[in-house]
Parts: structure tokens; sequence; C-alpha cells
């Protein structure tokens, strides 16, 4: 044998009997399976039933969401203890301390071969619910998300800030999965996530994807932000803006010459940026005004509908705003609600407002016209607009 050669092959008769078995018994131990979480079974069921939601009640059957309205499922009613047994399962240490101590809590879960969950346990009425939102496992692209085209070209700024708003369940989070999984696939950068809890997962392609989860991989919003420009990203995305400090963090970000995405719980274009405004006291606001004059460059606003086709559950009605000088021209001035007559006059430049984009799923079979009245901004002026009577916004004055 070779001066520096070492012999791998080591024979059992070469070393204690006891030696061999206390080593057998580690890589036994190391093989083990972990049982698979007894809850996976109801989120299998529910996949296989189409749904998106599911939600568990004491004293009641599970529930799933289907094409957007909550059906029971067809088994017995739940037992408080047995509901905890399900939820605990999969839930570390920390998650049930929080829970104990607060009252509600949000994780994610990953299926055993199956899809991953955003998932928020709370108590009420002194019981445990459950409700769980199913992600799908691969990020799709605007047209398979039925988003209008004109959202690349958003995805294609380097610089700014992208706001995406709507009530929760809206589908912001796989609006901004596109954009992400394009910038991904076509730009050389660094992209940081910090998500409560993380939802789409990315594979680096292009793009260099570090996703941090707040309560998993850093305690809180504010020590993520506090560390994120040393992480030297070039795109950010920041889960929800919630609060003075985080959407101040965003601007900063911007500032930089990154750019940052971020949703809103906000209804409309103008009142994306009124809800903006809410989150700082009085005093502050005329300066963060003036940062989104020169900052922002989308908003973009999302409802989810419910369709008439089978192969399409729910389909997105969208309002899309591209900041161009004359947006930024009515924010300095305050004119947030003269905003929308820009965007109705912009469809040629990508843009469009809730009732244009309804007309277009009318038109195009994807939902009825009594689903399209109901979630109207104006059912009159869709009604003409269906008629064939367009009302756009070009009489606003400069």
């Amino acid at each position: 044998m070779a001066e520096n050669e070492v012999q791998s092959d080591v024979q059992p008769a070469d070393v204690e009997e006891s030696v061999v078995a206390e080593a057998e018994e580690v890589v036994g131990e190391a093989a083990e399976v972990k049982p698979k979480p007894k809850i996976d079974k109801l989120f299998r069921a529910m996949e296989k039933m189409g749904a998106s939601d599911l939600h568990l009640k004491a004293e009641t059957p599970p529930r799933v969401r289907v094409r957007g309205a909550l059906r029971a499922m067809p088994v017995g009613d739940m037992s408080n203890r047995k509901i905890e047994a399900l939820i605990f399962e999969i839930m570390n240490d920390r998650q049930r301390s929080e829970y104990a101590e607060h009252g509600a809590m949000d994780f994610a879960h990953q299926a055993e071969g199956g899809s991953r969950f955003r998932i928020n346990v709370f108590r009420q009425r002194g019981l445990t619910s459950m409700a769980a939102r199913r992600i799908s496992s691969d990020v799709l692209s605007y047209e398979q998300l039925h988003l209008p085209k004109s959202l690349s070209s958003v995805a294609e700024h380097h610089q700014g800030l992208v706001l995406v708003s709507g009530i929760t369940g809206s589908g912001k989070s796989t609006t901004i999965s596109a954009m992400i999984e394009q910038i991904n696939r076509s730009r050389a950068c660094h992209i940081v996530t910090l998500e409560d809890p993380i939802e789409f997962q990315y594979s680096d392609k292009k793009a260099h994807i570090n996703q941090r989860e707040i309560g998993l991989d850093v305690h809180d919003f504010h020590r993520a932000l506090k560390y994120l420009m040393r992480q030297d990203p070039d795109v950010v995305l920041i889960g929800e803006m919630r609060d003075e400090e985080t959407f101040s963090a965003a601007l900063h970000a911007a500032e930089s010459g990154h750019l940052v995405f971020g949703t809103v719980h906000a209804s409309g274009v103008a009142g994306t940026i009124t809800r903006v405004l809410e989150l700082f006291p009085e005093n502050a606001r005329d300066l963060v005004r003036s940062s989104l004059v020169f900052n922002l460059q989308a908003i973009i606003c999302q409802k989810l509908l419910k369709t008439i086709r089978p192969d399409v559950p729910r389909v997105p009605c969208t309002e899309i705003c591209l900041v161009n000088a004359t947006v930024r021209k009515f924010i300095a001035e305050g004119r947030d609600s003269d905003i929308l007559g820009v965007v109705k006059s912009s469809y040629g430049e990508g843009m469009v407002d809730f009732n244009e984009s309804l007309r277009r799923l009318v038109e195009q079979e994807y939902i009825d016209q009594q689903t399209a009245y109901a979630a109207a901004t104006n059912a009159e002026e869709l009604k003409m607009k269906l008629k064939g009577i367009n009302i756009s916004g070009s009489g606003i004055a400069g």
C-alpha cells in the first residue's frame, strides 16, 4: 500500500462486534422514514376535488372551496381534539407556542407528494380552526393565469416600486410570482424575498434567489429589513406592506436603485395610494407622496371571479396603472381620484380599469354579465361598454 493511501474497506472481523452493532443501530435510525402527517390525506382529497382552500372548525365537517364556493366534505363532524392533533402535528414548537400566546399563527406546509399550503390556524370561541390555501407547485405564466400581457413590461423595470393590491385571496401573490419568474428567467441578478410565510418556491435560473421566511429564517420583518441592503439585492419582494416601517424600508430600497414588489390591501388605484399614505402620520405624508412621485412604477389591483368555463375555475379581473408623466403629476398634486381617468384613456399603453377588464372577460366568455355587474365599480358604465358605448377619461385636464 502506498504511504499516503488509506484503506477504506473495513471488514467486520477487524472490529468489535459491539461497535458494529452500534453503527448498524445508528444507520438504522437515520434510515427511518418519518411518518406522513395525517392531515395530508385531507389535503390530497381537496386536491382531487379541485379545491383552492380547506377549512376546519370544531363540531362541523371539513369544508372546501371549489370554484369560489364553500361546500362541506361528505364526512362526519370533527372534534376540536382531532383538529388540534392534525394541525399541531405539522407545526413546530415555536409555532405552537406563538399560537398558544396570540391565538393565531401563519405558516406553510409542504404536503407529502403534493402541493404546498399557506395555513392560518386561529382560535374562535375557545376552539381551534384552520384555513389552508393551496399554492400551485408551478409558477405559472401570464397566459396561464389569464393576466394582461402588459404586466411583462412592469417586470422589465430595474428600479422603482411596484404595488399589487386587492383583498385577501385575490391572487396578489400569484401575480407577483409570474413577474418574479420572468425576471428569474431573463436577468442575471439577485432576488431576495421576505415572506410570511413563503408561498411559491423558485428555482434559480438566470437569477440568484434567496427566500427568507419570517419566523423561520429571521425573527420578524423588522430584523429582515434591517439587514436587507447588506445582502446585495437587485430585486426585492416584501410579502405584505402592513405598517409604516415596512413601507419606509420599501421606499428606501426603491430610492437606492432596487426594484421592489409589495402587496397592499386596497380595492383600486386611488385607494392603494390612500392606503399607503394612511400608514404614516399626517406630518410625514407629503414626504411619502414625493417619494411615490419619483419611485412608483405601477399599481396593479386585482379581484378573482368565478367563471362559466369548466376548465378555468376562477379568473382575475385587473386594474393596471402604469405610472407615466401624467400620473406622476396627479400624485404630486394630490389628485389621486383623477388617476383612474388617465387609466381609462390609456388602454393602448397597456393600462386597464376594472370595468374594461370585466367587459373583456364577458366578451371572451370567461364570466357572465351577472357576475360582471356584481363586480363592477360602475354597473351603468359597464352596461354601456357592453353595448359598445365607450367612456374614456380623455376629458380630464392636465
